[in-house]
Parts: structure tokens; sequence; C-alpha cells
């Protein structure tokens, strides 16, 4: 079997900003919310999708705020889609497919951890982790965990990260950590860019691997004088490097509870009619071939 693990809050704000505006009848916009419904039952609907469970950020604070104050937060966020982050769980949840919503953690963490729970069961064929977040690429392993970018139809095994990133899934948290990340609010070291840090890395797989002596570096991709800039900087920064990777790496101890059989799509469940109704859309249960 596959099990294909959904970035919520991705498909939320993908929606928000892709899909038309659409009022439920109290006036409320919900065009966000309808928007993942209709393409989350698209999934279940497909050949072969048997196991599936959503991860949102039930907030958009976690555990990292309190490691590094510039991190992601609320602040900015169109009001319009936050009102939609516990009504879009509700309508995952009458489809019949497993949340989990993240308060302390974020919704990559609740992957993450599903990826170590259920990735070594030998009835599973694959895990598809349902999102482009160049996070979620530290997960892929091989062709067993692969990254799917259901809008532009791309999948990326170890092989295409490699290919997209210039390095190994394992160090993408240190790529990260040089590049930065500005959709998570961590900068990097300044000076590093893409190129470099994937140049350096794939010699050098960790922080901790990157040799003091820029002469031990050895990386033709680099002038001498660039390789010593960067050596520099990374000196100079190099706690910061630490606590940047720390932001970016991905934890896998988030409590699920869930057994693999849990994750079956069995149907939806009969409330969705009504939610539907309050939303707007009478038409969209019609869709649904399965319901408990």
């Amino acid at each position: 079997m596959k099990i294909h693990l959904i970035d919520g809050t991705y498909e939320l704000f993908r929606h928000h900003f892709g899909a038309p505006p659409r009022h439920a009848p109290d006036g409320r916009e919900v065009g966000a919310t309808l928007g993942v419904l209709r393409s989350l039952l698209m999934l279940v609907s497909t050949p072969g999708v048997t196991h599936v469970a959503c991860a949102f950020d039930h907030v958009i604070e976690s555990f990292r705020n309190q490691l590094y104050a510039g991190y992601k937060t609320g602040a900015g966020v169109d009001p319009v889609l936050l009102a939609q982050f516990s009504l879009v769980e509700d309508a995952v949840s009458a489809l019949g497919i497993v949340i989990w919503p993240m308060v302390e953690f974020e919704a990559d963490d609740a992957l993450a951890s599903a990826v170590k729970r259920f990735g070594g069961r030998e009835s599973v064929e694959q895990i598809v982790l349902c999102s482009p977040d160049k996070d979620l690429a530290q997960l892929v392993s091989g062709k067993r965990v692969v990254a799917w970018d259901r809008r532009r139809e791309t999948v990326l095994d170890e092989a295409g990260v490699k290919a997209k990133f210039g390095v190994r899934p394992t160090s993408i948290p240190d790529w990260l950590a040089l590049v930065g990340d500005t959709a998570d609010g961590f900068p990097g070291l300044p000076g590093w860019g893409e190129k470099s840090a994937a140049a350096v890395l794939a010699r050098h797989p960790h922080l901790e691997d990157i040799p003091p002596d820029v002469a031990r570096w050895r990386i033709k991709e680099l002038s001498a004088g660039r390789a010593a800039r960067l050596a520099q900087t990374l000196s100079e920064r190099r706690d910061d490097a630490y606590l940047f990777r720390k932001l970016a790496t991905l934890r896998s101890d988030v409590p699920i509870h869930e057994r693999l059989s849990d994750l079956k799509w069995r149907g939806a469940h009969p409330r969705l009619r009504e939610l539907c109704r309050e939303l707007g859309d009478d038409k969209l249960p019609d869709r649904v071939r399965v319901w408990r």
C-alpha cells in the first residue's frame, strides 16, 4: 500500500491565493476551505489512494518561536485565511480523513513523525508527502519516501532532491541553515547562497563536517577568495548556523496515536452533508462515492 500524507496548511494557503472567493450563506469567506475539500475529495477518489492523513498548523506559532524571536508567526497573515484554520480541519475530518492539528509542533513535524512511525512497515510500499515544501525534502528516502507536488504534478525521490538542491536529503537542514528560509523567518548566513552551500555540503554533508581550515575544503566550484570569505563567515556565525539548522530540522517525536489501519479512508461522515450546506455547496456531497 501507499500512504499519502498531506500538508493541510500548505493546501489551505494554496487555495486561499489560488481559488476564487466564495461566501457561505452566513457571509463567511470559505473559498479556501471548499478548495481544500474538493482537492482532497479528488485525491481519495483516485485509484490506489487508500491510506491518508492530513496535518495542520492549528496555530502558526510553535516551540520554534521560543528558540528564535524572528521565527514565523501569524502576524501579517490575512484574517480571512486565519479564520478558516479551524473550519478546514472540521471539513477534512468530516470527509473521513485522519487529521493532526498541531499546536506545540508544526504540521511538517507531524508528517515527519508519521514517516518514522509507518515507514518501516513491510506492508507500506511507499509514503507520498503531498507538498512541495522544501523542508519536507529532508524526509525523502530512495523511492520509498517521496515528495509530490500535486499542483505541478512532479515527484521528488532521493535522486530528485539531489538534482534540485545539490545535496542529499539528510543535508537539507544544513543547507537551509546556510541559505536561510524566508518562509520560516530565519535568514541563513550572509554571503552563503544556494549554489555555494550545495557545493560545500556535497563534499562535507553537515555543518560540523566543514573544516575550519578553508585549505581543506577542496571545493573546485569555489574560487579561493570566495571560499575564504564563506569560511570566515561560518567561523564567526557558526552558533547561528547551528540554531538555524535546529529550526529547519523536523521533529519526529510528535505523539501520533493512530494505527496504520486507522489511516485507511473508509468514506465520508454523514455530517459532511450538513457542513457543506453551511458552506453553501450542496452539490459537493453528490461527488462522494463512499459514506460511512
